[in-house]
C-alpha cells in the first residue's frame, strides 16, 4: 500500500454526520475547521444532515466557507447511512469521519492523521482504550462497552480493542472496495466497515488516542432511557447479522461484487428525498 503523497496532491475529506444538532452545529463545525486549517494538506468538510427535523441544516448552511459543504436529506436513516452518503461525495485521498455533538475533541483529527502517516495505515480508529486517551465516560457505559468489545473480539477477531469511537480515518482505496458491500445504515456501521475491510485483506488497522468527554446533553440517549436499551438491542442484532453475512454465508466476498467507484447518486438515490 502506497504512502501518503505530497501535501499538494493530498486532500483530506472529513465527513460530519449530524442529527438534531441545531444548538451547537455552527460552533462544532468552526472547531473542526480550525483544526483542519492547521494541517499541511488541503481538505473539505462534508456535513451530512441525517433528516430535516429541526434547523440543523439551515444553521450549518450559514457558515459561508468554501471548504464546508452541507448536504442532507428529508428523512432520518441512521448514522451509518449519513457517513456513507458523505463518503460517496468525498474527493479526498484520505477520508475521515467524526461524530458531531462535540463529545469528541476535534483535535483528535490531527492526532489520527499523524498515526495514519506514521503507520502507513489502511485505517486508523480513535480508541478510548489507547494508553494516552483522555476519557470522561459514565461507569454504566464503560461496562456495556467492555461487554460489546468482548463480543466483537470473539466474533470477528479484530486486533483492535475499541471499534466504536466516532472518529476514524480511511485510505480511499479501502472505501472503494468496502462501501459497495455494506448494508448496515444505523447501529453497527462501525463494526461492519472494519470487519469487512479486515476480511478483504486490509490488515493495517491501528488505534490512536482521543479526548472524549461524554455530555448528558448530547444526542446520545441516557443509559436509563428506554430508547437507549432499544439502541443496544438493535446494535446487537445488527452485529450478529454482520457476523452471519461475513462468516456463514460469505456475503462480503468478491463473488458478484459491483464494480464501481464511490458514487452518491448510485448508492443513495433512494435516500435523498
Amino acid at each position: 500500500m502506497g504512502k501518503i503523497q505530497d501535501s499538494k496532491s493530498t486532500i483530506i475529506s472529513v465527513i460530519v454526520p449530524t442529527y438534531k444538532q441545531e444548538a451547537i452545529i455552527e460552533e462544532n463545525l468552526l472547531q473542526i475547521k480550525n483544526v483542519m486549517d492547521q494541517m499541511r494538506y488541503d481538505y473539505e468538510i462534508i456535513v451530512v444532515v441525517d433528516g430535516f427535523v429541526d434547523k440543523t441544516y439551515e444553521r450549518a448552511k450559514k457558515l459561508k466557507f468554501s471548504k464546508i459543504i452541507v448536504v442532507g436529506y428529508k428523512h432520518n436513516h441512521g448514522k451509518g447511512n449519513a457517513v456513507r452518503y458523505g463518503m460517496a461525495k468525498a474527493k479526498g485521498n484520505i477520508i475521515a469521519f467524526i461524530d458531531s455533538g462535540m463529545d469528541i475533541n476535534s483535535n483528535g483529527l490531527s492526532m489520527l492523521l499523524e498515526h495514519f502517516e506514521w503507520y502507513n495505515a489502511d485505517i486508523v480508529v480513535g480508541s478510548k482504550l489507547h494508553p494516552v486517551s483522555k476519557v470522561n465516560y459514565p461507569l454504566q457505559r464503560k461496562i456495556l462497552s467492555f461487554g460489546y468489545r468482548a463480543l466483537v473480539k470473539i466474533l470477528f477477531g479484530l486486533h483492535i480493542r475499541d471499534t466504536q469511537v466516532g472518529l476514524k480515518f480511511f485510505r480511499r482505496k479501502v472505501l472503494e472496495d468496502v462501501l459497495p458491500r455494506l448494508l448496515v445504515k444505523q447501529y453497527a456501521f462501525d463494526i461492519e466497515i472494519l470487519a469487512v475491510a479486515y476480511y478483504l485483506g486490509y490488515k493495517r488497522i491501528f488505534e490512536a488516542p482521543v479526548e472524549l468527554d461524554f455530555k448528558e446533553k448530547s444526542s446520545i440517549a441516557p443509559v436509563v432511557s428506554v430508547s437507549f436499551w432499544k439502541t443496544i438491542l438493535h446494535m446487537l442484532w445488527d452485529t450478529l447479522a454482520v457476523f452471519y453475512r461475513l462468516k456463514i454465508i460469505h456475503y462480503y466476498n468478491n463473488k458478484g461484487k459491483r464494480k464501481r467507484k464511490l458514487d452518491p447518486e448510485l448508492d443513495f438515490k433512494v435516500n435523498i428525498t
